[in-house]
């Protein structure tokens, strides 16, 4: 209780309404992900997206001459921080929530937001269902039905013996569980044989009842749904125990930050990505080279997702003050909110990162590209990269 009024306290410090009323300068954008607990190497990922973001955009001129203002809060790994995250976005008087980072926390969380009218733009919750939640939420991540079977895809033009395909899931994660059932159903489309499915939790670190399962199924491919620790261990421990064949990683395995949990072993690990550095598109140029400078690496896909939901936002707040003929700062809050919530989910498309996108009337993404890439680790095996399979 303690640290969440403190955590109030600073938020207030941050962000004073100029009117009561209306909308504070600069511009107050709350962004809640996870900079704690099992999924903080996400949340930093997108922490550092976001922060590209709020730079960038106010080199631009912010919303028309007024700046924006991130507003972070921590929503660590679990619902009930999500929901603690989102209620002091709303107290601090935000014009739209970036977040949060997992699909489980955005069930929890963003409820409140949309009971607020408060519009919510998910950058990394893919999971089915989460644009429903209600007229205030939307999200730029697109949904694992359309990413996920276009790896399984890749996979099969690599080794077309496949036949034999063992699914492990985190069963305590609800991404991970809503993602496996799509690839399991990928699986069957492709008239592919599922010889094992293994559950384990996001905490676990020995597989060993897992891995022996694969094996003694004799899979010749391997679909694994869970985050990055976890999944980097359970690759490690595939391999360690002589597993050999393909692996096709869910988005949990679509982060540089698994790398050294399976060090050398990751390679050749096929993911399907949202999004590539080497797209070579303007805005993407510029977000990779901004990144690289500030970060000394290339950005991952929730980096780029991160920067993709300020670019929106900031961009709806823009066609806001257009629409209306006003300025946003002399605007009452409730009103920008319902306003900006219209223009985000009003089909315009947006030249992103991520490539070109809109989002429909229910909040729903539509993106036009995709990639599959794989990984290859740099001698050393510590470090490695993303590597587009043409």
């Amino acid at each position: 209780m303690i640290q969440a009024f403190l955590s109030l306290i600073l938020v207030f410090a941050l962000v004073v309404p100029a009117l009561a009323g209306n909308v504070a300068s600069p511009i107050p954008i709350g962004v809640a992900v996870a900079s704690t607990s099992n999924v903080a190497l996400f949340g930093e990922e997108q922490i550092n997206g976001a922060k590209i973001a709020e730079a960038y955009f106010n080199a631009q001129g912010g919303v028309n001459g007024t700046p924006i203002k991130l507003i972070f809060q921590d929503t660590a790994g679990d619902e009930g921080g999500a929901v603690n995250a989102f209620q002091n976005l709303i107290a601090a008087k935000v014009v739209g929530i970036i977040g949060p980072t997992l699909s489980q926390q955005a069930f929890a969380a963003d409820p409140i937001a949309n009971r607020a009218k408060l519009p919510v733009v998910g950058p990394s919750n893919t999971a089915k269902g989460i644009p429903q939640i209600g007229e205030y939420i939307s999200r730029i991540s697109a949904p694992m039905t359309v990413v996920a079977p276009k790896s399984l895809q890749k996979a099969l033009g690599i080794n077309p013996k496949i036949r034999r395909v063992a699914v492990l899931y985190a069963q305590n994660d609800a991404f991970s569980t809503s993602e496996t059932s799509v690839f399991q159903e990928a699986i069957k489309a492709s008239r592919l044989q599922t010889v094992t499915i293994q559950k384990f939790q996001t905490t676990d670190t020995d597989f060993t009842t897992q891995v022996t399962a694969v094996l003694g199924a004799q899979a010749d491919l391997v679909v694994i749904s869970g985050l990055a620790a976890d999944s980097g261990n359970l690759v490690k421990q595939l391999r360690q125990f002589g597993y050999r064949g393909l692996i096709v990683g869910g988005n949990g395995l679509n982060s540089p930050n698994m790398f050294p949990v399976c060090g050398a072993l990751c390679e050749g690990i096929l993911v399907a990505q949202a999004y590539s550095p080497q797209a070579d598109l303007p805005i993407n140029r510029e977000f990779t080279a901004r990144f690289e400078k500030a970060y000394r690496k290339s950005p991952a896909q929730f980096s780029a997702q991160a920067f993709t939901a300020v670019q929106v936002m900031v961009e709806a707040l823009r066609k806001v003050e257009k629409d209306t003929k006003k300025r946003i700062t002399a605007m009452d809050l409730a009103a920008v909110r319902t306003a900006t919530n219209k223009a985000l989910t009003s089909g315009v498309a947006f030249h992103t990162p991520l490539g070109e996108i809109s989002l429909g009337r229910e909040g729903e993404v539509n993106q036009k590209q995709f990639y599959v890439s794989t990984v290859k680790m740099n001698p050393g095996g510590k470090t490695g990269a993303f590597v587009l399979i043409k």
